[in-house]
């Protein structure tokens, strides 16, 4: 129950954004400062779409004669362009948000993990092609490819698709402006630091 509860969620996720994409919105919290990972994934998915669509026609000619079957098969087809399009979909519109008190790290439908900056130890511009599951340690690579690196003071609960928490104290992740994004997220990160470490003042004693 709790795998077809998942998969219901994220089906339902895939259409929500579906709707986002052709009003042209995006899921960005007020204040919050988008950044992009799904640059250079139209292209793929136009032609998967495509290759789904030549698929569907062929099918239609040699199923010509049994039109139940070709029904369903129409049908399967319908579903897996819907699909194609709505994962394309949810990496355009849950982009990774830079909010003043915290990160969002996403990955279309799937994964959405808050970072308080108060967590976050260091933030740096690291390419990697290759990532070997490691105990405390999240990828969600783009294309094969990660382009950040957080290393986190104190780990974060993560979510896994099927709701299994994992405790996570290093994030590597993509960003289309990967420069931009540590650029702008180390003096918050600063910031929040020294507001942390400042002492507070003494009240004085009572009147």
């Amino acid at each position: 129950m709790r795998t077809a509860g998942a998969l219901l969620r994220h089906e339902l996720r895939l259409l929500a954004s579906l709707a986002l994409w052709f009003t042209r919105r995006t899921r960005v919290t007020d204040g919050g400062r988008a950044f992009g990972y799904a640059r250079g994934q139209g292209a793929m998915t136009a032609g998967l779409v495509f290759v789904c669509v030549i698929e569907s026609l062929c099918m239609s000619v040699l199923l010509r004669d049994w039109p139940r079957t070709h029904h369903v098969v129409l049908a399967l087809d319908v579903y897996t362009v819907v699909f194609l399009l709505g994962l394309h979909a949810a990496t355009v519109v849950r982009p990774h948000v830079l909010e003043p008190d915290a990160l969002r790290v996403r990955r279309g439908a799937q994964v959405d993990l808050r970072i308080p900056l108060a967590q976050v130890a260091s933030v740096r511009r690291e390419l990697r092609m290759t990532h070997t599951p490691a105990a405390g340690e999240l990828a969600l690579p783009v294309g094969s490819q990660t382009t950040i690196t957080l290393q986190l003071a104190e780990p974060v609960t993560h979510f896994t698709f099927l709701g299994r928490q994992r405790e996570v104290g290093t994030v590597r992740f993509h960003a289309d402006d990967a420069d931009t994004l540590v650029t702008a997220l180390r003096p918050l990160v600063e910031e929040v630091r020294r507001a942390r470490t400042v002492p507070s003042t003494s009240p004085g004693p009572p009147g």
